[in-house]
């Protein structure tokens, strides 16, 4: 594996760890790392830092879908012409060219259940090539981004009988 590799491993799993323990975990200088990390930026390849926030311990309203959509390719352009019309739309976090009986998977994030069948219906539904969507509404997350949402605590107290 190569340094490259191995930093893009580890940044993955915590983009908040700093450079100079980058650098032992490397075995490399602190520059080289934050030279590195500044190419892989600029090549695209580091295409952003997130924070995973699980929205069902705070007080904000979060309802999450995942809308599969089938759509008729454009021609000399694939699905790429279409999955960007899609992912443009703010309310949009993500899109995916999927295999099955759909083609794009898109992710939302709303208030409300009904926001996001006003989406479906008055923006997605409406283009030219979507032939039809299918919405599936997320109703827990237990793991997200490789990480445990809601560890279950098991009892470890011994078992007294008399």
């Amino acid at each position: 594996m190569t340094m490259r590799d191995e930093l893009l491993s580890i940044i993955e799993k915590n983009s908040r760890i700093d450079f100079k323990e980058l650098a032992i975990l490397l075995g490399e200088k602190e520059e080289t790392v934050f030279n590195e990390i500044t190419n892989l930026q600029e090549e695209g390849i580091i295409c952003g830092f997130h924070t995973l926030i699980n929205w069902e311990k705070t007080s904000i309203e979060k309802v999450t879908a995942l809308i599969e959509v089938k759509v008729t390719p454009q021609r000399g352009q694939g699905f790429d012409h279409i999955a960007e019309r899609i992912y443009n739309y703010p309310e949009v976090k993500s899109v995916y060219l999927i295999s099955g009986g759909y083609d794009l998977l898109a992710t939302l994030e709303e208030k409300t259940l009904k926001e996001i069948a006003n989406f479906v219906s008055d923006k997605l539904s409406t283009l030219d090539s979507v032939l039809s969507t299918a919405t599936h509404f997320i109703l827990k997350k237990y793991k997200d981004h490789g990480t445990i949402m809601n560890k279950i605590q098991k009892d470890e107290r011994e078992v007294i009988t008399p």
